[in-house]
């Protein structure tokens, strides 16, 4: 009776391993999932905000193109082709200089201004001019996330259509 005693006490040694081994095993792949799973939610948030930014480069230019006309301008005046920068008040295209956006946690809104927190987001604004009365803008964001470069790009057509 004895020696089956010793044989069950290293057996239960082994089962002990075996155990403490899948659940190792299990605890580990519900971290990996987790971890995967915020890295998913991260990437979402970011193409959100970026797809947002990006749209609102385009109505800054229309509010420009509208700005002219309430004020008998050139419909297209101060949009010269080229690369371009704005934030969500400009009243004018400033020249492209690769500068991140900053978030004003105060107002939610997006800026240039370092008083902000940094972010990731650029915003660069193309400007084509098709015709005396047509303009294509290229709204781009680009950011970096877990180093992985990622761009979202909107394009609208503007045509002179208050013609006189």
């Amino acid at each position: 009776m004895k020696k089956n005693k010793k044989n069950n006490q290293g057996q239960l040694i082994i089962e002990s391993s075996i155990a403490l081994t899948i659940l190792i095993i299990g605890f580990l792949a519900i971290v990996t999932l987790l971890t995967h799973s915020l890295a998913a939610n991260q990437n979402s948030v970011n193409r959100l905000i970026a797809a947002h930014l990006a749209e609102e480069g385009i109505e800054v230019v229309k509010n420009i193109i509208d700005t002219n006309s309430a004020e008998n301008r050139a419909w297209n005046e101060g949009l010269t082709t080229g690369k371009h920068e704005v934030a969500y008040n400009s009243n004018s295209l400033e020249s492209y200089q690769g500068r991140f956006l900053y978030l004003n946690k105060n107002s939610g809104f997006y800026n240039y201004n370092p008083a902000g927190v940094r972010t990731t987001f650029t915003r660069t604004i193309e400007i084509f001019n098709i015709s005396s009365d047509e303009i294509k803008v290229k709204a781009t964001v680009t950011w970096t996330t877990r180093n992985l470069a990622s761009t979202i790009s909107v394009e609208d057509h503007f045509f002179n259509w208050r013609k006189p």
